[in-house]
């Protein structure tokens, strides 16, 4: 008999570690499993974690730089190897298939590492724990729940649902953020253009006139122009400064929870973050509670994928609240960032024992919402950029146009 040194997180969510004699790693594994607990790390005594990437003798390779997985290649991916569990196709020879027609090299070169251990007895989820930037917690604690539960392939169609879900989400949004993107884009390099090229002429040909005065509004816009065209490399460094300020805001956790608070008080965009927040906590809790997640557990994994500091701080306190006895539906409404409606259908799902299933009806009624504000943010931002294109590009041909008026007026006069 040997002995084992293990961690392992317990159905209240609590991190546990301990000791255990077993014939085998995978005996070891076994009496764990039976005691619904979930093995985060299981070691040997006198040897390396069985978990970890030199537990097989062979180091992790990463990633290579330069090469990506999106998601929507991950979803795909999924969804495959969902299909052919389920047609009865046993684990190595799926991912075997798989790796042989992947074309992405970076997948490619992971479903090589993630063969070869599962085939020298390494778990699914522990062999993919070992890429975290290919397969993050929520990807890695759904498979190790399907498992224990001898459930995997229906935990993987739960996962691709999951993932072409939040594909189709980050499509909408995107697709909203395009049209602004190009107005503003074009608007820049419109204004660029007429403070370099045309503006100058326009100096040129007044100054050349006798009796010509520039208005305020024209030696305003003049002025402007005289420092783009002398200072033209100065620009360049308040762009590359002003990415880097914008960056280490976004990095600082205070910066990013003032940024997030903000967001969420803007009119409308406001609202439509909100309902893309809600969106993704119901479907990502709904889906790991469906998959056998101890609800602590769901929550820290759910709190750690939503991307913003507001929704984050309110579920570690959820998380606190709920460990400590609560109902999840009282503090996610005292959090007053879930909508009342999302808090009363999550209560009914607790009353009723299908929290896991009500969860997921809120997603998809918010995913449903996500579409009807994409529609109304668009309606809104539209409007607001040509306007704000019309003014800036107006108040500079305005400006040219000033002092050839005074002219004519003047030749009239004389």
């Amino acid at each position: 008999m040997a002995k084992f040194k293990y961690t392992a997180i317990d159905a209240q969510g609590k991190q546990i570690a301990g000791r255990l004699d077993a014939a085998s790693e995978e005996k070891a594994r076994a009496k764990l499993t039976g005691q619904r607990l979930m093995v985060t790390s299981l070691v040997a005594e006198g040897g390396a974690s069985l978990l970890s990437p030199k537990a097989n003798g062979k180091k992790s390779k990463g990633f290579s730089f330069g090469k990506k997985v999106n998601a929507e290649t991950l979803a795909i991916f999924t969804r495959q190897l969902s299909t052919l569990l389920q047609a009865g196709m046993p684990l190595l020879r799926s991912l075997e298939i798989l790796h042989k027609q992947e074309k992405n090299p970076a997948l490619k070169e992971a479903l090589a590492g993630i063969c070869e251990n599962v085939q020298s007895g390494t778990n699914l989820s522990d062999a993919m724990m070992q890429y975290p930037k290919l397969f993050d917690r929520l990807y890695t604690n759904m498979i190790k729940a399907g498992e224990a539960g001898g459930v995997l392939d229906v935990v993987l169609d739960r996962l691709a649902k999951f993932m072409e879900k939040s594909v189709k989400t980050q499509k909408k949004v995107k697709s909203a953020m395009v049209y602004p993107a190009v107005v503003i884009t074009v608007a820049v390099i419109i204004v660029y253009i007429l403070m370099v090229k045309v503006v100058p002429s326009f100096q040129s040909m007044l100054s050349s006139q006798k009796g010509a005065e520039m208005p305020g509004l024209t030696k305003f816009v003049v002025d402007i122009s005289d420092t783009m065209v002398e200072y033209w490399y100065v620009l360049p460094f308040i762009l590359i400064c002003g990415y880097f300020l914008i960056k280490s805001i976004f990095s600082n956790p205070k910066g990013k929870k003032v940024f997030d608070t903000l967001i969420f008080r803007l009119p409308k965009i406001g609202n439509f973050v909100t309902i893309v927040a809600v969106s993704r906590f119901a479907r990502t809790f709904g889906t790991l509670m469906s998959s056998g997640v101890p609800i602590l557990q769901a929550l820290n994994i759910t709190r750690d994928t939503m991307g913003n500091r507001v929704l984050s701080d309110s579920l570690t306190m959820v998380h606190d609240r709920v460990r400590d006895g609560e109902p999840l539906s009282s503090p996610l409404e005292q959090t007053k960032v879930f909508p009342a409606m999302v808090t009363s259908m999550i209560q009914v799902g607790e009353e009723t024992g299908q929290l896991p299933e009500m969860l997921n009806r809120v997603a998809d009624n918010y995913d449903d919402e996500v579409d009807n504000a994409v529609g109304a943010m668009t309606s809104i931002i539209e409007p607001l950029l040509i306007v704000f294109l019309a003014v800036v590009v107006g108040t500079i041909v305005i400006a040219m146009f000033l002092p050839l008026v005074s002219l004519i007026k003047n030749m009239a006069a004389g």
